[in-house]
């Protein structure tokens, strides 16, 4: 991913934080088939004084889980939002005219090795703790032990574990640093007007209270 210094996220913590907010990926391999992707969502462990690790799931009739080989290179790509900026959202551009239009967004690249894991106990663990993360927010969450035994025990073995050691993080945040201050600030709050507060409140927390 090319990576200006102005953008550029250098921050392990930060590059956990946006995995964790936005876990669903794109696994990116290039197996005995050739290039692949598949989208899944991602469980990060982070390790101590490593990178940590990336935990996953597909499903048993998805070749992938075949075609890659064990400590075979992937990618997973985690998009934390993007927007379109209109020039007209800058001060500046009514004053110089000198503005054209981007895009914004936020991305981590997670560049790995990964090891396929078909075992049950695995797979059950990667899924128990998916469903307590993302069942956590809602008045009756959803268990596990809420499915029957036997119904259960079938849907897990139709699925095959992921296991990716994580050697390189690489992390962009493309938010109009190489703007004036006034200029991030009027495009972050033209796409918090319109409802894109994702990228609208990171450009905003840019520039905070600074004045240009």
């Amino acid at each position: 991913m090319y990576v200006p210094a102005h953008f550029d996220e250098p921050r392990i913590e930060t590059l956990h934080a946006l995995i964790a907010q936005h876990p669903f990926g794109s696994l990116v391999t290039h197996g005995r088939s050739g290039l692949d992707a598949n989208h899944l969502p991602f469980e990060l462990v982070a390790g101590d004084g490593g990178l940590g690790e990336l935990h996953a799931h597909v499903a048993r009739a998805n070749p992938v889980w075949q075609d890659v080989a064990d400590g075979g290179e992937v990618l997973v790509i985690f998009r934390g939002g993007d927007a379109y900026i209109s020039p007209s959202w800058y001060p500046s551009k009514h004053a110089t005219h000198r503005q054209v239009p981007t895009w914004n967004y936020v991305a981590v690249h997670a560049h790995g090795r990964v090891t396929v894991r078909d075992d049950e106990r695995f797979v059950r663990g990667v899924v128990a703790r998916l469903t307590r993360t993302h069942e956590a927010a809602l008045p009756e969450p959803w268990k596990m032990g809420d499915a029957p035994k036997d119904y259960l025990d079938t849907m897990l073995q139709s699925i095959v574990g992921l296991q990716i050691e994580i050697t390189r993080l690489v992390g962009k945040r493309k938010l109009g640093q190489n703007k004036a201050v006034e200029d991030i600030r009027g495009a972050g709050e033209a796409l918090v007007a319109r409802g894109e507060r994702v990228i609208g409140e990171a450009m905003l927390g840019e520039v905070g209270g600074k004045r240009g």
